[in-house]
């Protein structure tokens, strides 16, 4: 069985960067229920040397843009210019699906034998459709994204498993 480079794609993009979304809210809930400026959330990162969970938000977003547009044989858009603030990040996702929702299946298919390019750091990476997509792009994805709950759950944001991926399930701890 093979699996569309579409299907292996736009869906599990949309669905985490809705996923995403519902972090950032979180995040947002937990500045207001703790008398916390949210922007210093959004300048939170794990580590000195780790990117703060706005930039993780915004490469995510920024991710799927570079991921989706060449797997269907586009130019990547523009990222736009949104506010460093946690209304302009939700703002940014808001635009990156909207630009993922103009992809079509069509303009995928054939295209699993096209290489394509994307600098990785200082590293550029020179992949064929589907290894860029499974092998680069969506761990980087997921990583970004990842990282972005893990700085929420330092902060002791009540989140979990159920928010990242929206298919897990549990009961409430009394």
């Amino acid at each position: 069985m093979s699996i569309a480079l579409y299907d292996a794609s736009i869906p599990v993009f949309l669905r985490y960067l809705n996923r995403l979304d519902g972090l950032l809210d979180a995040a947002e809930s937990h500045a207001t229920g703790n008398d916390i400026d949210v922007s210093n959330l959004l300048q939170t990162s794990i580590a000195p040397d780790m990117l703060p969970f706005e930039t993780q938000v915004l490469i995510a977003a920024n991710f799927a843009l570079r991921a989706c547009f060449p797997l269907a044989g586009k130019l990547i858009p523009p990222y736009g210019e949104f506010p460093a603030t946690a209304q302009g990040l939700h703002l940014r996702i808001a635009y990156v699906v909207g630009l993922l929702k103009t992809l079509h299946a069509a303009e995928f298919e054939g295209r699993e034998t096209a290489v394509l390019e994307s600098k990785a750091g200082n590293a550029l990476v020179s992949l064929r459709a589907p290894a860029f997509l499974l092998q680069y792009a969506l761990p980087n994805f997921i990583f970004h994204i990842t990282t972005a709950y893990a700085i929420l759950r330092g902060l002791g944001v009540a989140v979990g498993k159920e928010h990242f991926d929206g298919f897990h399930s549990y009961e409430a701890e009394a």
